[in-house]
């Protein structure tokens, strides 16, 4: 295990890494220990973030202010969060970014998702260098949403197959914060990362039938069918921001109006990815191939 914070004096150019037990979190740690920068890793449970051993590994979280001081320390920058747990709003955005300021950290990236949060706006206001990275959809979304139904029926039931997204990869993700992170050029830029094809839910199906050598199917559900049947699913299919405290029924008629909406957003490929890593985005087909084993009973 890493050792305790307290113990270890602050590397310089130390990089902090909230969230660094994610999905994307554990990206940014991984590129930036690859490029030979000395990481900081915030985590509610240090016990359970199974970091690589040269990562310090600090007790804390985003949403408790009183912990951010000592996370702060000695860091030069950091990679943040624009949310707590269970994707709640942060509430002490003004808080956050002053115990940055006094700490005396230069740069900050920003994980924003469909809507911005408290953090954006506070950290545009102040003195820290920022990126923001605004991807639209993350690939991993699909082991989490459809990988027990997948593993178990071999099927995807949901409302508006046709929907379009560009869904890039969260290794892809990690890299552009890792870059923005450790070098100039990026200050006041905001990235919309996506991957490298505009592709729909049947098509993803497609693709993992393929990397999985399963014959996997898209069942397109009428929104009618599909507020019973999400009624009926875990709630931790349904957490968003903006939603966390909302009732179920409120949350699953959210998702409706955004699946069913064909957001222009959707149907948009940047090349943000190459342009800061010098590398095309992974492909969706790519990322199949890696969790194809997820995917199967």
């Amino acid at each position: 295990m890493a050792e305790p914070a307290r113990h270890r004096p602050p590397v310089p150019g130390t990089v902090l890494v909230t969230g660094a037990t994610g999905t994307v979190g554990r990206h940014v740690v991984d590129h930036l220990r690859a490029a030979g920068h000395p990481v900081r890793a915030l985590t509610r449970d240090p016990a359970r973030a199974r970091l690589p051993a040269d990562v310090e590994v600090v007790a804390g979280d985003i949403t408790d202010t009183d912990t951010l001081a000592p996370a702060f320390a000695g860091v030069r920058a950091a990679h943040l969060i624009t949310f707590g747990g269970a994707y709640r709003p942060l509430t002490n955005a003004t808080e956050l970014v002053a115990a940055a300021e006094a700490a005396g950290v230069e740069r900050v990236t920003l994980l924003g998702g469909w809507q911005e949060s408290a953090l954006e706006p506070a950290v545009r206001a102040s003195s820290l260098a920022w990126t923001q990275l605004r991807p639209l959809e993350f690939m991993g979304n699909t082991l989490a949403d459809w990988g027990p139904e997948l593993r178990a029926t071999g099927a995807v039931r949901e409302p508006y197959g046709d929907r379009c997204s560009a869904p890039v990869d969260e290794y892809d993700i990690g890299a552009v914060a890792a870059v923005a992170l450790t070098a100039d050029g990026h200050a006041g830029a905001t990235y919309q990362l996506t991957g490298p094809a505009v592709l729909t839910p049947r098509d993803k199906v497609r693709i993992l039938a393929g990397a999985t050598g399963r014959a996997l199917r898209f069942e397109e559900l009428s929104p009618e069918r599909t507020r019973a049947e999400w009624a009926a699913a875990p709630p931790d299919r349904l957490l968003f921001s903006v939603l966390a405290d909302a009732p179920v029924a409120e949350r699953i008629e959210f998702l409706l109006r955004v699946y069913g909406a064909d957001d222009p957003r959707g149907h948009v490929v940047t090349d943000d990815v190459a342009r800061v890593t010098g590398r095309p985005a992974r492909t969706f087909a790519e990322w199949a191939a890696r969790h194809a084993d997820r995917f199967r009973p």
